[in-house]
């Protein structure tokens, strides 16, 4: 019965990402239209991401064949929350558009009380109404971004969780604790509690606004602690974590701000303990698809993409203690997976004494 099923199940699924894909499509062309926008794409770059789309979706519908993910994952896309608000995404899109020409990155709610936070956090990124400091913001986050990466944007976040689910497998570590760093409205937790509700999660934000939408998602769930602080300093006791996760978040942070991060998500794993971290792909890895990252940097405010696009992020992992392991790409993100070693690494021949 089951091997009858899979035809319709990979039928339906691939019906629904063309629908969506379609639907995102043409809502950019409006945008184009309305910003009065044209664009000559490349070719080559054109050919490259669709035959990175088509891989995705297929890496999608074997991960659930193979169990590790639910095969509901593949169909949870909540259609009726996203049509709610998409007339507001809509209507924002003059503002959107006047901040970007006047390359007004801060412009923000003034009850947000944005001194409170680091100089690299304080503007709208994404030219977006209220930046990350309103819960106005972050009820139209997650349908904005669907519709900027045409239907795929859980489906790349989910490609965190198939490395957690054979870790899990291998290690048996009973109820494991799980922290995502900067985990925003929940979109990856949330996917990550279907899977494995049997561990304990944690999160971490420093938007105040985006951690009450993520409590709000993940109500049904009983063992999730999320908590507003800066991932610099997280307010956790060293070793305490078995898996570290985070999703989209080094391309909007500088470079020194990565590897304080980078140094934090070290210190609170357990030697043995698993980071998995999902963001945008870099050049190294995918210069073929550059064209539209150059596209990206262009058109949405992320100032320190740019430098991210060049960063040795697996190097700065391994210069913090990490052994990283296997990196891929999916569609336009990547996906790096490390481990903590259970040892300390001794200095090197000749390693200064104390550096």
């Amino acid at each position: 019965m089951r091997h009858m099923l899979e035809p319709v199940v990979s039928a339906a699924y691939r019906a629904q990402q063309i629908s969506l894909m379609t639907s995102a499509m043409a809502l950019h062309q409006t945008v184009r239209l309305v910003s009065r926008s044209r664009i000559e794409f490349e070719r080559q770059a054109v050919m490259e991401l669709r035959r990175r789309y088509a891989e995705l979706l297929r890496r999608d519908l074997e991960n659930a064949r193979e169990g590790l993910y639910p095969r509901s994952l593949l169909f949870q896309f909540p259609y009726t929350g996203y049509a709610r608000v998409l007339p507001t995404l809509l209507r924002e899109l003059p503002r959107v558009l006047k901040r970007r020409s006047s390359q007004d990155y801060a412009d923000l709610p003034p009850e947000a009380d944005a001194e409170r936070y680091p100089a690299y956090f304080r503007r709208n990124f994404h030219w977006q109404t209220d930046g990350y400091f309103s819960r106005y913001s972050a009820s139209l986050y997650d349908a904005g971004v669907e519709l900027l990466f045409m239907g795929t944007a859980d489906v790349m976040r989910r490609q965190i969780i198939p490395p957690i689910t054979q870790f899990l497998r291998d290690e048996s570590p009973g109820r494991a604790r799980l922290l995502d760093i900067a985990c925003g409205t929940g979109r990856g937790l949330h996917q990550l509690a279907i899977t494995h509700p049997q561990l304990r999660y944690y999160g971490v934000d420093i938007s105040p606004y985006y951690v009450q939408q993520a409590r709000e998602l993940l109500s049904e769930f009983a063992d999730v602690s999320l908590v507003v602080e800066n991932a610099e300093s997280l307010p956790f006791v060293s070793n305490h974590f078995d898996i570290v996760t985070s999703i989209y978040l080094f391309h909007e942070l500088p470079k020194d701000v990565r590897r304080r991060v980078m140094r934090e998500a070290y210190r609170v794993l357990r030697p043995g303990g698993l980071l998995v971290f999902k963001d945008s792909g870099q050049l190294s890895d995918s210069s073929d698809v550059a064209f539209f990252f150059e596209r990206f940097a262009h058109d949405f405010h992320e100032p320190y993409y740019k430098g991210y696009l060049r960063d040795d992020l697996e190097g700065a992992l391994a210069e913090v203690g990490f052994d990283v392991g296997r990196v891929e790409t999916h569609l336009v993100s990547k996906l790096v997976v490390a481990k903590k070693p259970r040892a300390p690494r001794k200095a090197g021949p000749g390693a200064a004494a104390g550096a």
